[in-house]
């Protein structure tokens, strides 16, 4: 027996899309984890990137359950002393609406070079932007 190995060109990327308007935040960065890194697809390797690319629309439009939007934290660190700044999740998502989706993907992705490469291909837009979707783009069914 073999253990099948993709190689670059033996590997497909497809391109996804997620309306994220009033979807659960953690739902969300879930399946687009899981398609960032491939794990929906049976070539899968741990050690290879096969993933997808996945575009996320309407980011400022996420909703959590819950407590969560008042008792979530979300903390940043200028490095300097006093630089602690710590925003709860309404305020957060009001300051850096991309933030909040992107922060949850990134947590959920490995901490290496290759999952840098994986959040590379994810591209987040809020409702007041125009992104060009590629035509073959397909909706990720979360």
């Amino acid at each position: 027996m073999k253990t099948y190995i993709p190689s670059k060109d033996t590997i497909k990327r497809h391109h996804y899309f997620v309306d994220a308007k009033d979807k659960i935040l953690g739902r969300i960065a879930t399946g687009i984890a899981t398609t960032l890194s491939g794990k929906n697809k049976p070539i899968y390797t741990p050690n290879i990137d096969t993933g997808d690319y996945v575009i996320v629309l309407n980011a400022d439009k996420v909703r959590v359950t819950g407590k969560k939007d008042v008792e979530k934290i979300y903390k940043t660190y200028s490095g300097y002393p006093s630089g602690l700044r710590e925003y709860n999740f309404e305020t957060f998502l009001s300051r850096k609406p991309k933030g909040v989706i992107w922060l949850a993907v990134k947590n959920m992705l490995p901490k290496s070079k290759m999952g840098k490469r994986m959040l590379g291909k994810l591209k987040i837009y809020t409702a007041s932007e125009k992104p060009n979707l590629p035509k073959n783009a397909k909706e990720l069914k979360v």
